[in-house]
């Protein structure tokens, strides 16, 4: 049996179900964008996009910690 995801990648799966685009999506979004620190990213998606604070965390932790 394999191990559970573990860390920010746990919230990937209610991420695509809640808000109906694919991960790499929202990864490519963040990548984009002009803003480069965490918490302005995280406030970012949350009033230009509609995620909630946990989800938006967890996508900005992920693509920031591939860099």
């Amino acid at each position: 049996m394999s191990e559970p995801v573990k860390g920010p990648a746990s919230y990937f799966p209610s991420i695509e179900k809640k808000y109906g685009r694919p991960v790499e999506e929202w990864k490519e979004l963040i990548r984009s964008s002009p803003l480069t620190k965490h918490m302005e990213l995280v406030g970012w998606l949350k009033t230009e996009h509609g995620i909630g604070h946990g989800h938006a965390n967890a996508l900005v932790k992920h693509t920031l910690s591939e860099e």
